[in-house]
C-alpha cells in the first residue's frame, strides 16, 4: 500500500504542533522539515477541512492542533490526508471474461475482496490505537528528551 507523502509530512507537522502553545505558520512547519511550502500548506489545509487543526489569521498567525494529541489518531490524519475511501476496490473481475459468474452466482465478497478487507481492517485498527501524543512520546524515546524542547523553542522563534 503506498500512500503520498503527505501523509508523513502531515503527522510530523502534528507532533510538532504537539508542544506549542501558540500557531505555527506553514512556512515555518516548512522550513523546520525542510519541505515544500506549497505542498506542505495544502496538507495542513486538509488537517483543517477534517477539523484537526485550527488555521489563526493575521500576523501571529499559523495553525494549532484543535485538540488534544492523546485525542488525534494516526488514522484521523491518515484519512485526512488520503480520504475514507478503502485501499482496496473490488472489481467483481470474476463476473468478466469467458466463464463470468453471475451476479446471482456472486452471493458473497470473494476471497481475495474479504482478504483484502480483513488486511484493511487490521491496518485502519492499527492506526486508530495511535495517537499523536504517543508519536511525541516516542520522539522521546528514539531521540531523546531534549528534541522537543529544541523543536518548540525553534518553531517559536521569530525567525522560525
Amino acid at each position: 500500500m503506498r500512500m503520498s507523502g503527505g501523509v508523513e509530512w502531515a503527522l510530523h507537522c502534528c507532533v510538532a504542533l504537539t508542544d506549542m502553545d501558540r500557531p505555527v505558520p506553514a512556512s515555518t512547519l516548512a522550513r523546520f522539515h525542510d519541505v515544500s511550502t506549497t505542498y506542505l500548506a495544502k496538507q495542513l489545509q486538509a488537517l483543517a477541512r477534517a477539523r484537526l487543526v485550527r488555521s489563526v489569521q493575521g500576523k501571529a498567525g499559523g495553525y494549532v492542533l484543535t485538540r488534544s494529541p492523546d485525542e488525534i489518531t494516526v488514522l484521523d490524519v491518515v484519512a485526512a490526508i488520503e480520504g475514507p475511501e478503502p485501499q482496496f476496490v473490488c472489481t467483481e473481475i470474476r463476473q468478466r471474461g469467458p466463464l463470468a459468474a453471475s451476479p446471482e452466482d456472486c452471493l458473497r465478497a470473494c476471497a481475495v475482496h474479504r482478504a483484502m478487507l480483513a488486511a484493511e481492517q487490521s491496518w485502519r485498527d492499527s492506526l486508530r490505537g495511535v495517537t499523536i501524543a504517543d508519536l511525541a512520546a516516542t520522539v522521546d524515546r528514539d531521540a531523546g528528551p531534549e528534541v522537543r524542547p529544541r523543536t518548540r523553542a525553534w518553531l517559536a522563534a521569530p525567525s522560525g
